[in-house]
């Protein structure tokens, strides 16, 4: 595998949201793995990326996603939506279950338990541009026992899709089975707010309080929120992970993101897009939430990038997201937008510009070169030696 440096780095986000920047200006890369971080490195590599004062920052995170079988979502009836997602800086993916397999069987505990196994199986054979989809995310069927759960658990299944999708939607029924995949390992997420598709039912503060999930999906609704007052008692009630979604509800985001730093919980924030759905598929769904947020409050831009980085690889057990040694090196070059009023990336963040992508790298390996969904960063790389920059879209 090529060993890579990235030299000459404005700035580095870490992904870390207790230390947002790290101190360097060079990422020193070898075997797929981030080696090196500091000031000045110049090692012998089999190539070298000049980034020529950009800023670097962990490969984005999508927190929720709703994939079936490769490429292709049948909800929007669109390929290559992940492909798109990688050149919007995402690198890695969580399935929030795979709901929208046409002819999906309802209430099928059998049909739930193969959906999982497959879906998790088939991403682990497929990376569209390198990406990582962790899939197969077991819904809530009725009639799910303890052996069921210990045998998605042994096939590899280690995620419980959005409680509330699937046939079982009493809260004590959920909560059970909820207690059974954390005794097999398993991280479960929660529908919040209104019903987003047939067969889902409205999930409110008590139901999240009484089924113990690991994350509570788009608190600000999918893509109806619910009441500030439950989403005040959730984040002030529980330690659970707090998702907000691009698919969801604006205003209510903004009021969870300032419920959250005022009881200094911003740790427990993750981002996620909850598409492909009816709101459409959103290549840059991640990165403009990311935006959004860090635009219309006064948090720092490199902490809302640990939102939709580190604070999410944290919660699913994962190990990308941080910029550090021994980290996979999944590394996105971003500066500020050409004609923005921004000088770097975190400043497009902070005036509410998409940044522009220079670069996208996962596991050490180049996929994106100049993005075909950003606007073109304002500054250029230069490459030197074995680096191969894939030619822009546009």
């Amino acid at each position: 595998m090529v060993s890579i440096l990235l030299k000459n780095i404005g700035k580095i986000v870490s992904g870390n949201i207790e230390k947002p920047l790290v101190e360097g200006d060079s990422i020193v890369v070898r075997d797929g793995v981030i080696e090196e971080v500091g000031w000045g490195l110049r090692p012998n590599t089999d190539g070298v990326v000049d980034v020529n004062g950009m800023t670097v920052m962990p490969g984005l995170f999508d927190s929720h996603v709703h994939p079936v079988f490769g490429d292709f979502t049948p909800r929007q009836n669109t390929l290559g939506f992940i492909e798109s997602s990688v050149h919007g800086g995402v690198t890695s993916m969580i399935s929030a279950g795979e709901v929208h397999l046409p002819g999906r069987p309802r209430g099928d505990k059998e049909a739930a338990k193969a959906l999982a196994i497959l879906a998790h199986k088939t991403f682990k054979n497929i990376r569209p541009l390198g990406a990582k989809v962790h899939a197969g995310a077991l819904l809530l069927e009725k009639g799910l026992d303890s052996r069921d759960f210990e045998e998605v658990a042994r096939a590899g299944v280690w995620l419980v899709g959005e409680v509330g999708l699937g046939s079982v939607q009493d809260p004590d029924e959920a909560a059970a089975m909820v207690e059974l995949a954390h005794r097999n390992g398993m991280k479960v997420v929660i529908h919040t707010g209104g019903a987003s598709i047939p067969g889902s039912t409205i999930v409110n503060a008590d139901v999240v309080l009484k089924v113990k999930p690991d994350v509570v999906s788009h608190i600000n609704g999918g893509p109806t929120s619910p009441p500030l007052k439950d989403i005040e008692r959730i984040v002030s009630d529980t330690n659970y992970a707090i998702e907000v979604v691009q698919c969801g509800n604006f205003r209510s985001m903004l009021e969870t993101v300032r419920v959250l730093q005022r009881l200094n919980q911003l740790h427990r924030l993750i981002i996620g897009n909850d598409a492909p759905s009816g709101t459409g598929v959103l290549p840059l769904g991640i990165i403009r939430t990311v935006s959004f947020i860090a635009s219309n409050t006064n948090i720092a831009a490199e902490k809302v990038v640990a939102a939709a980085t580190g604070n999410t690889a944290k919660v699913f057990g994962l190990k990308e997201g941080v910029i550090e040694p021994g980290r996979p090196a999944d590394l996105v070059v971003v500066d500020s937008p050409y004609g923005s009023v921004a000088q770097d990336a975190l400043g497009a963040f902070s005036v509410g510009d998409i940044p522009g992508i220079a670069m996208v790298m996962i596991d050490g390996k180049p996929r994106v070169g100049r993005s075909r969904m950003t606007p073109p960063p304002s500054r250029q790389l230069r490459v030197e030696g074995e680096v191969h920059l894939p030619e822009a879209g546009h």
